[in-house]
């Protein structure tokens, strides 16, 4: 058996090394992570209208796996490190927030990469996968004017129905 089937699927968070799996191989486990995420909302979403619209439980608890998923099914591309933590790619870098159960997404790359450039598009471009999928974003300037994303589920951590 091969010994990165049995250790299951990571979404990419742009902190760790660029996928050695072929784009086709990885987009196929992307997909079938999606789906699993989405019939969990159908699940356990019983009482929402349309639960695939709301994160899961489940999200709320792991976001920022929950957030690099969406991301990295959205088709946004993540960023990378090489061994010595060196950034080698250009992408989104998911970590997490400021607050409990939050996220902050930012768009990471190598110096004169770029990435500064592209990052008010890129980031666009990932907060409406994101509010697609249900999550609450907003945008905000940090250090040295590099924008980044504030990511939570509505109504935070609990969704505002009591759940721990």
């Amino acid at each position: 058996m091969d010994t990165e089937d049995s250790t299951g699927f990571e979404p990419a968070t742009g902190d760790g090394p660029p996928s050695g799996e072929s784009a086709e191989r990885r987009a196929a486990s992307v997909r079938t992570a999606l789906q699993g995420l989405l019939q969990i909302r159908r699940l356990t979403g019983t009482g929402e209208a349309d639960p695939e619209a709301v994160p899961a439980l489940w999200e709320r608890k792991r976001p920022v796996r929950a957030v690099a998923l969406a991301l990295e099914s959205s088709g946004a591309a993540p960023s990378g490190v090489d061994a010595s933590g060196r950034r080698v790619a250009a992408g989104y870098r998911v970590l997490e927030g400021e607050s409990a159960g939050s996220v902050r997404v930012e768009w990471a790359g190598p110096p004169r990469s770029g990435a500064v450039h592209d990052e008010e598009e890129a980031l666009a471009g990932c907060a409406a996968a994101l509010r697609r999928l249900g999550w609450t974003v907003l945008l905000y300037r940090g250090p040295r004017r590099r924008r980044y994303l504030e990511v939570e589920p509505p109504g935070g951590l609990s969704g505002g129905r009591g759940e721990a």
